[in-house]
């Protein structure tokens, strides 16, 4: 069962998850002289990026990723690196390195799986701390309902790390982590705001282990340890 962590609006949940995420990765510095981060894209998160980039630690030591990401340029608008680079790497957080799951080379995503793969392998894996977000319709990375790749991105025995994956509620073609990558984080959360998104939650929480319906469920299956999930209406 996740663990759940509520607050009265989406500013102090912010704080609150940047505060638990600064202290996964220092905790990572500590321990390895280096720190792992993967954080979603979307609306949601601008809050929590602007809350993390205020966050005092040793950024040059952190090296930040996507979970996943639109195969569009990182100038466009939909792009969820622009969206980091914007919001997150600034201020204290502008010292961080950052991968791309982006690459220009390539027409599709399935052409960049090799590129990307390697550049996710050379980590020093697990994620200290890896952020998930989730859609209306369940869905969370690039796990869509009725994703054509969807059960080998989901498989919890792939040796893959990235996978490519085009379904009618994604827009673009996407690629995502694996689960196996995701849920191998040591510290992993959920951020969710509003009424709907707690009620999937629970839908979610007490799917069928059979039901891929609601990918979320999939995740919370599979983690290693509880989700911890952020949540303000």
């Amino acid at each position: 069962m996740p663990s759940t962590h509520n607050f009265d609006n989406s500013e102090q949940l912010a704080q609150a998850l940047a505060s638990a995420v600064a202290t996964n990765l220092r905790e990572g510095i500590d321990a390895r002289d280096a720190a792992l981060l993967a954080v979603s894209g979307g609306r949601t998160p601008v809050h929590f990026f602007h809350a993390l980039s205020q966050q005092k630690l040793d950024w040059r030591k952190v090296v930040v990723t996507l979970v996943d990401e639109r195969w569009v340029a990182p100038t466009q608008d939909r792009s969820n690196e622009h969206l980091v680079r914007n919001h997150l790497l600034r201020d204290e957080a502008a010292q961080a390195q950052f991968v791309s799951l982006f690459e220009p080379a390539a027409t599709t995503p399935e052409e960049a799986l090799t590129a990307l793969a390697t550049r996710i392998v050379m980590l020093d894996l697990p994620f200290d701390a890896l952020v998930l977000g989730m859609g209306d319709d369940g869905h969370t990375a690039s796990f869509f309902p009725g994703g054509d790749n969807l059960a080998q991105a989901t498989n919890p025995l792939t040796h893959a790390l990235v996978a490519a994956i085009r379904a009618p509620g994604a827009g673009e073609p996407r690629v995502t982590l694996t689960l196996p990558v995701i849920v191998g984080s040591r510290n992993l959360y959920l951020h969710i705001e509003g009424a709907q998104k707690r009620r999937i939650l629970f839908d979610a929480t007490n799917a069928d282990a059979n039901d891929d319906k609601l990918p979320i469920s999939l995740v919370l299956r599979n983690a290693r340890a509880p989700v911890q999930v952020y949540w303000c209406p």
